[in-house]
């Protein structure tokens, strides 16, 4: 009879599990075992912090990838704001964007090491000489990047309309990467997959170089001075850039809350209010070398194309993303955040919206024209998200 309980008591402790709501930070479900050890290996990585003995640097915005996205857990967001620069020519045939990748853009870093300060004497990269357009660049989590990872190109050309033959007034493009590849990762939606985003970052954010990524940045395009990156390269190897990848991919889009009356009507009217024209409700991920990420529908609210904002929100180019054109942010996760918009300007949902322009103009004159219990019902269904 013990026996039979022990057995009972499991069979209902395993269903309780399967039926828990995945918190922030929780792997996809169904992993299989040799996942899910991936996952979590990789989880310490992502957790490491990292110190110039072992590569951080010479410059670098945060010595380790959970310093950013640390709140509420590994993945999560962060308080620091980036410098991206770039410089626009509308001028030329086919409107060029210089990222200044020769001058060390378009990220130009916030700290130094000791070596290089007392190299150079600087405490963080300077600006190229006539910049005179900085973005501001917030952290955002990364929960559920694996999902759109998996969506294929063709679902996301489906929902783009560049010359807005529908005539209603959004008119969606995709960015392209250099190659040609479409792109999908950034605030400006120019880095075609999440392997890509993963281990730039390890160089860009960390100063870490690797096998995808294996020189050291420079001073804003002049090379580091003697003794100043004592760590061989690579600084990390490929397993470790493996390992962070499948961490990455592998978290889980945080799931929404259970909606009320109220937030279940603010479901319906933002899509009275035509913001699902852009925050495309879900998207379906096509085949995948993990099962638990093929062929799902993931709640990401967004297209990620390029959508003109408006000159109030504009300040730099990025591949064929002119400086008022940003990706539609994905709303997974959108509770979980204290900032909101790509420079983290908006305090609020509501200011959010309040900021919107360009093509969403229309959607953010139909918000303001809503009854006080219509924005309410709205902003308590984007809580839940």
């Amino acid at each position: 009879m013990t026996h039979r309980r022990v057995i009972i008591g499991a069979i209902a402790l395993a269903a309780a599990a399967a039926c828990k709501r995945p918190q922030p930070g929780d792997p996809v479900r169904g992993l299989s075992a040799a996942e899910r050890a991936r996952f979590d290996s990789g989880r310490a990585v992502f957790d490491s912090t990292f110190t110039p003995a072992v590569g951080l640097g010479p410059l670098f915005n945060a010595s380790g990838c959970k310093e950013c996205h640390e709140d509420p857990v590994s993945g999560g967001v962060g308080d620091e704001v980036e410098r991206h620069a770039a410089v626009f020519h509308p001028e030329r045939i086919g409107a060029v964007c210089d990222q200044l990748a020769a001058q060390g853009g378009p990220v130009f870093q916030d700290s130094v090491t000791p070596a290089l300060h007392a190299a150079l004497g600087i405490d963080r990269e300077p600006l190229p000489a006539g910049v005179t357009t900085v973005a501001a660049r917030t952290t955002p989590e990364i929960f559920g990047f694996g999902f759109l990872d998996a969506i294929p190109d063709s679902v996301i050309l489906s929902y783009a309309d560049p010359d807005d033959r529908d005539h209603d007034g959004i008119s969606g493009r995709p960015n392209r990467f250099v190659d040609g590849r479409l792109g999908r990762f950034g605030r400006k939606a120019f880095v075609p997959t999440l392997r890509e985003f993963n281990d730039a970052a390890f160089q860009v954010e960390i100063g870490i170089t690797n096998p995808s990524v294996p020189l050291e940045g420079t001073v804003t395009g002049q090379p580091l001075p003697p003794g100043t990156d004592p760590a061989p390269d690579p600084e990390l190897n490929a397993h470790g850039l493996e390992l962070t990848d499948a961490f990455v991919r592998l978290l889980a889009p945080p799931a929404p809350l259970k909606q009320s009356r109220e937030a279940r009507h603010g479901r319906d009217v933002f899509t009275q209010v035509k913001c699902a024209g852009c925050h495309i409700p879900a998207l379906r991920t096509g085949d995948s070398p993990i099962e638990a990420l093929r062929y799902k529908d993931v709640a990401a609210f967004t297209d990620l194309l390029l959508h003109d904002m408006g000159p109030d929100l504009a300040d730099i180019c990025f591949g064929l993303a002119t400086p008022s054109e940003f990706r539609t942010e994905p709303l997974m996760g959108l509770r979980l955040r204290s900032h909101f918009l790509h420079d983290g300007r908006a305090n609020t949902p509501e200011q959010a919206i309040d900021l919107h322009g360009g093509e969403a103009t229309r959607s953010r004159e139909l918000f303001r024209a809503l009854p006080a219990a219509d924005r309410a019902a709205l902003l308590a269904f984007l809580k839940t998200l």
